[in-house]
């Protein structure tokens, strides 16, 4: 059953180690939802930021809420793919 509590988290253009943590926060606050990550803006990204996009995803499965990449920028895609990664690897849904 999909939540009706849903709700949009926007990447901003430069996910770096700085960026690391007010990520995770943001990730935070919005546990127990289902989540859309809009990653249309991302210029670069760090291994930092995609561990907490990891750590992300394996935390929405866990918890039986969806957790939807849209929109994966170019720079991502290629940052996830330096990583051995792929933009499916951040996609969580509810069986």
């Amino acid at each position: 059953m999909k939540s009706a509590m849903s709700t949009a988290v926007a990447l901003p253009p430069v996910l770096d180690i700085t960026a690391a943590g007010p990520l995770a926060s943001e990730f935070l606050r919005v546990r127990g939802k289902d989540v859309s990550v809009d990653a249309s803006k991302v210029e670069r990204v760090g291994a930092q930021c995609i561990q907490v996009l990891l750590s992300a995803v394996a935390t929405w499965t866990l918890d039986g809420m969806e957790f939807d990449l849209a929109n994966p920028s170019a720079a991502l895609v290629e940052g996830l793919e330096i990583a051995g990664l792929e933009p499916a690897n951040l996609v969580a849904r509810n069986a």
